[in-house]
């Protein structure tokens, strides 16, 4: 600190004496060394106190340049699940609940039972689950709409094995992009739900006809107001590697489906434009710990 004063001591005599070249001697004596001296040792002493305080704020701490900021991100939430962001098949999500089956007590309505190892009923972890039931009771208000029924919710990595063989052995060992391999499941998350109105629940199986449906287009466009995001885009198959599901919501908390929604992403693309910023960020001399909960690697060749 005294190195600094004392360096600018040395300048602002150098500055005075050319105004003194200037101005004449009068400026000069005005500003005299023995004064500038005396003022420096009291502004001096004034350091002197504050040299026990921390630092308040780091200036050398590159800015994060990304749309949302890290504090209004959970790692947990924006989690990638695909072919090639495999989850463990001991993954488990650790605040999984029940979700309310009466509407008429904030729930939503089920189809199918459920099932899943001892898990009786559906499961989603607790944010996902009332931001769930908080949206449906928003469209039970709506007149004209159907009630809407949750049919698919968490999936256990064992589960997800036994579909996808199932499917596999149905269409002759081709995967047809309907059922993920396990690990790949965004069900296996805990965060993704197949959410579909009454008149599908009268169908034999899903496709992407329900985008026709006024419900579907209603979550399309207001999902993102819970949290939420279509899963699996009608433009996006080609990234997703996934047929279009306009059932399938996602819960990744409301800032981060405000910027995929309103930018027309998906995951897949989110994620990337993250895993570019957190590299920008460490690059410019970023502490990583700050963004090392954020990191996704890809389990390709792993």
């Amino acid at each position: 600190m005294r190195k600094r004063l004392c360096g600018a001591l040395a300048l602002l005599m150098i500055w005075t004496g050319g105004f003194a070249g200037v101005f004449g001697n009068g400026f000069a004596t005005l500003f005299s060394a023995g004064s500038l001296a005396e003022g420096f040792e009291e502004e001096e002493l004034d350091v002197e106190e504050l040299d026990g305080l921390p630092e308040a704020v780091d200036i050398g701490d590159p800015l994060w340049d990304f749309p949302v900021a890290m504090e209004d991100m959970n790692p947990e939430y924006i989690i990638l699940a695909n072919k090639h962001y495999l989850l463990d098949k001991d993954y488990v999500p650790a605040d999984l609940v029940k979700v309310p089956n009466d509407p008429k007590k904030g729930g939503i309505k089920w189809t199918g039972s459920g099932q899943d190892g001892k898990l009786k009923g559906w499961y989603l972890r607790e944010e996902c689950a009332q931001a769930l039931c908080d949206m449906n009771a928003v469209m039970r208000e709506i007149d004209g709409f159907q009630t809407m029924y949750l049919k698919s919710a968490y999936r256990s990595w064992s589960k997800q094995n036994t579909m996808y063989k199932n499917r596999l052995k149905k269409n002759n060992g081709k995967d047809d992009g309907w059922v993920s391999m396990a690990g790949a499941s965004d069900h296996q998350t805990g965060l993704g739900c197949d959410v579909i109105p009454y008149n599908w629940t009268k169908k034999s199986g899903m496709n992407e006809k329900m985008m026709q449906e006024k419900e579907c287009q209603w979550m399309a466009a207001h999902c993102q107001e819970f949290g939420f995001i279509i899963r699996y885009p009608a433009d996006k198959k080609e990234i997703t590697e996934i047929n279009t599901e306009p059932w399938h919501l996602r819960y990744v908390g409301k800032p981060v489906a405000e910027y995929i929604m309103g930018c027309g992403l998906c995951l897949e693309e989110f994620t990337e434009q993250l895993q570019q910023a957190i590299e920008r960020y460490v690059a410019a001399g970023g502490d990583f710990a700050k963004v090392e909960a954020f990191v996704q690697k890809s389990t390709d060749g792993v």
